[in-house]
């Protein structure tokens, strides 16, 4: 059985992923600027099991079925993994002490997922070089990624007071 300490960072994870998503519309609907396309994501994620962990142009690549929810589902998994690295890193207490910082600090490690395995792994190059836009993507990389670490602390806080 998961216990609650556990439990609360998986929240915490879910709470921040949210906090990314309704920036992610945001940013569509007041920039023009789409976010993830989380179908590409689970696309790339599909073809890993027969081997391909690189697609060198993943649009073109077969479609994977249900790629769209496996994109999504590995979205909010990969928010609580690092909300549960928060709380291997930094433990309980930070929830206690109100602090922002360690929650940043995990948002802004986790950046290099996207720079060094994601968009490289779907053909975008490191830090999306090969994009058109390179510095629009890792702009929005790292804002995206410092509201997931502000999602996850204002999570942290929300549980906090309604247990105290």
């Amino acid at each position: 059985m998961i216990n609650e300490t556990i439990l609360l960072f998986i929240m915490i994870g879910i709470g921040g992923t949210i906090a990314l998503d309704i920036w992610a519309l945001l940013i569509f609907k007041l920039l023009g600027q789409p976010g993830t396309n989380w179908a590409m994501v689970g696309r790339w994620i599909g073809h890993m099991k027969s081997g391909q962990f690189i697609q060198p142009n993943l649009a073109h690549s077969a479609k994977i079925p249900g790629e769209l929810a496996i994109g999504w589902i590995a979205h909010y998994i990969i928010g609580i993994t690092f909300a549960l690295l928060l709380y291997i890193f930094f433990g309980e207490q930070w929830i206690q002490q109100s602090a922002i910082l360690p929650p940043l600090i995990i948002a802004w490690i986790s950046i290099a997922a996207p720079f060094f395995i994601m968009m490289p792994g779907m053909g975008a190059g490191i830090a999306g070089a090969k994009l058109p836009t390179p510095t629009i993507a890792k702009i929005k990389s790292v804002a995206g990624h410092t509201v997931f670490g502000l999602g996850m602390f204002i999570t942290s806080q929300a549980f906090n007071s309604s247990v105290m």
